[in-house]
């Protein structure tokens, strides 16, 4: 009798979406709308970018506070429970959150009983500084039923530590909110190192990556799109995306992700030296002396 192999397999979306800075009703509108058609289409776990509630480029730090939302009581988030559990899904969204005094460049995982958990931005970048407070929750992996999923948010992107501090967590998923910006000095057809830095990630932890990328200009600032799914081998399964408003889709069969190996012999994780560093990357110089 032949076994058959079980599959974890899940269909990802990420909403590459033109969000408008300030109209806070519309951008949740238009993502709800967006979300029922990924869900419409099959979609399991969808991905919006970063501070997809609010707009991103703000003027002063008042502007970034007005418009910011409490977790406890945001109407996105609101919007967003309603339609995770009338689609029987999971969201992930960036969101722009105050908590006290305090403002972060935050992302939250919703499912159809509600908010999950959240994610709040470690690496800020450049203007970041004068709105918002360095995350302070880790990179927690939250734990479902479609499977383990890890968030983190642009520019988080840069550190390796990220990417793999969350495989060791045992992470099937890596879900990227994100804002990358348009380098004109790349060619026409990358425009962003975001795409080349996910298919890295993804290649060398044995993970999904899903980014979900903006598009559009807000108030000069440019935004490419390019987003994109990539599988375990570091091979886009959907995008990158060109520079226009869409959904794409990929296919995830998390069951690689547990049984990972590069070749006969190798294996991304087994091959670690962890007699040289341990499991979270940290040097134990007491191992050479």
């Amino acid at each position: 009798m032949e076994i058959k192999k079980k599959k974890l397999d899940v269909k990802v979306a990420c909403l590459q979406m033109d969000v408008k800075i300030g109209d806070i009703a519309g951008n949740i509108k238009k993502s709800v709308h967006m979300i029922n058609e990924a869900a419409d289409n099959g979609a399991k776990l969808i991905v919006m970018p970063e501070m997809a509630n609010s707009g991103y480029n703000f003027d002063n730090r008042q502007e970034a506070i007005d418009l910011a939302e409490n977790i406890n009581d945001s109407e996105s988030v609101k919007a967003w429970s309603k339609t995770a559990r009338n689609r029987n899904i999971y969201i992930v969204s960036g969101i722009t959150e105050i908590d006290g005094s305090d403002l972060y460049n935050t992302a939250v995982l919703i499912g159809p009983e509600g908010l999950i958990g959240k994610y709040r931005k470690l690496h800020l970048w450049e203007d970041e500084f004068l709105w918002f407070e360095p995350g302070n929750l880790g990179l927690p992996v939250f734990h479902t039923p479609i499977g383990k999923i890890g968030i983190i948010i642009c520019y988080d992107m840069w550190f390796p530590e990220t990417y793999r501090i969350l495989a060791a967590q045992g992470a099937d998923i890596i879900c990227v909110p994100t804002n990358w910006v348009t380098i004109d000095s790349l060619p026409d057809n990358m425009k962003n190192f975001g795409p080349v830095l996910a298919m890295a990630a993804a290649h060398s932890n044995g993970i999904y990556i899903a980014a979900a990328d903006r598009v559009g200009i807000e108030r000069e600032m440019a935004f490419p799109g390019r987003s994109l799914i990539v599988r375990t081998a570091g091979i886009p399964i959907a995008g990158p995306a060109d520079d226009t408003e869409q959904i794409i889709y990929g296919d995830c069969n998390f069951a690689k992700v547990r049984a990972h190996g590069t070749t006969k012999y190798n294996s991304t994780k087994k091959d670690r030296r962890l007699d040289v560093y341990d499991e979270f990357l940290g040097y134990d110089p007491s191992n050479f002396r």
